[in-house]
């Protein structure tokens, strides 16, 4: 079992920066790709940033060239260094860990999230 614990949420003015951080920890075998997802009220899940193992980073058009993800992997760790943000970038943040685990001999590919971090961008 995987446990993924996210933090940094809080509220700040338009323009203001944010930085989240997630954490897994359990029993971890490999981790393959760590990633932030949002929701806002109303509206689906929605992919903000991913970093796969040994990979270029990936962006939401929305977000880029304002947020920043980067991973400690001796730390099982990813952060999100959210700058410039903008009240539609309110919604509730949630870590993805995509896990490479054994069972039996066999490898096994499991998501585990986190159970998510209010950002509020407001005036």
């Amino acid at each position: 079992q995987v446990h993924v614990a996210e933090s940094g949420g809080g509220s700040v003015q338009p323009g203001g920066s944010l930085r989240l951080s997630c954490a897994a920890s359990g029993k971890i075998f490999s981790i393959n790709v760590m990633g932030w997802y949002r929701q806002a009220p109303g509206n689906q899940r929605e992919l903000v940033a991913l970093i796969p193992n040994g990979g270029i980073p990936k962006y939401a058009d929305s977000v880029k060239d304002r947020f920043t993800i980067f991973r400690d992997n001796a730390k099982n760790t990813v952060i999100l260094q959210m700058n410039s943000l903008k009240p539609e970038d309110t919604a509730v943040y949630f870590c993805k860990v995509v896990h490479l685990g054994r069972e039996q001999g066999t490898f096994k590919i499991t998501d585990f999230w986190g159970q998510g971090t209010q950002v509020t961008v407001s005036s």
